[in-house]
């Protein structure tokens, strides 16, 4: 293994330890979906790496890899929208760093890029106010009108969307997905 590709390694892993380590771990501590991080980044990384030193490979398989890749749902449980945005990243840097036909400082530019655009679109003060929360009330509401007055007085802050998800007129209860600002 050269030097330059040790840089390339390097680079990545570093990169993988500031999201990691450095963002989501504080952000969102789950465990299970850091050793999900990780794997994912090193496993590109390694088949990356191995892809990138056959002369018989082309870019049209490595682009199928990252296809297939980005295709793959995770159904041991639901992931947030921000898991798959970091789940994203991690391909995204292992292929970064795996790939070694760009400049090294070109792949840590752009792998500080990936970081960044993480740590401002998940950063707790981006949209603090705002929450979303499902709701089960102990009453059938059919009025739309009726049903935002409720809901923002229960909260206490201004309702942003609404969506019924089950109205029961036997039980008496309203099931919504709202999405709403605390002053």
């Amino acid at each position: 293994m050269s030097l330059t590709t040790l840089t390339y390694i390097a680079a990545d892993l570093i990169a993988l330890a500031v999201l990691v380590g450095a963002l989501y771990a504080p952000r969102h501590a789950r465990k299970d979906l850091m050793a999900a991080y990780i794997g994912v980044n090193v496993g590109v990384l390694a088949v990356t790496l191995l892809l990138s030193t056959s002369d018989n490979v082309g870019a049209g398989l490595g682009l199928g890899l990252f296809g297939v890749l980005s295709i793959i749902r995770l159904r041991s449980t639901e992931l947030a929208q921000h898991e798959v945005a970091y789940f994203f990243a991690t391909l995204a840097l292992g292929l970064l760093g795996g790939i070694q036909t760009a400049p090294i400082g070109m792949v840590a530019a752009l792998m500080g890029t990936v970081v960044a655009a993480l740590w401002i679109g998940d950063h707790p003060a981006l949209m603090r106010r705002n929450r979303h929360q499902v709701i089960v009330l102990d009453h059938a509401i059919t009025n739309e009108t009726a049903l935002i007055a409720h809901l923002e007085r229960t909260l206490g802050g201004q309702v942003r969307s609404v969506e019924v998800q089950r109205l029961d007129l036997v039980d008496d209860t309203t099931t919504v997905d709202v999405r709403f600002r605390v002053p």
